[in-house]
């Protein structure tokens, strides 16, 4: 077990390791749709890259949402392993829509997988962001 300060400066530690192991600017809250972004997670059990549509107005919402079903068979071509979850709840207890892909066994606490972690935020991150952009105006068009 960590102290809260442990943990903080791990997941501080985990973060700008990342920055330097992948110096580039990547898409994420810059997708130019409002309460739209492309994040990464990590906790001490799994890894995370995922579209989180985050609109208050449920409507807005599920029209996005639709969107994404709409290319749904496009985006699993790229990304098979990829979750559709039209109500995921964060941490806080908020509700999104997400479409993500996970990777399990991996922990933001144990460095040995930090590596494992990093490679797989960077090979799907790639294939989401150019996923996105090749659709955006499909996408936006709400």
């Amino acid at each position: 077990m960590f102290s809260k300060e442990e943990s903080s400066q791990l997941r501080r530690e985990f973060w700008t390791s990342f920055g330097k192991s992948f110096p580039r600017k990547w898409l994420l809250y810059h997708t130019k749709i409002k309460d739209l972004s492309l994040k990464f997670y990590a906790d001490t059990k799994k890894a995370r890259v995922m579209i989180a549509i985050e609109m208050r107005d449920e409507l807005f919402r599920e029209a996005y949402f639709e969107k994404f079903l709409a290319l749904k068979s496009i985006f699993m071509e790229e990304i098979p392993e990829l979750i559709y979850d039209d109500n995921h709840q964060l941490e806080n207890g908020k509700i999104i829509s997400a479409i993500y892909v996970q990777k399990d066994q991996v922990s933001i606490h144990n460095k040995q997988t930090w590596g494992e972690i990093y490679a797989f935020f960077n090979e799907k991150m790639n294939k989401i962001e150019t996923l996105f952009i090749s659709y955006k105006d499909f996408i936006k068009d709400v």
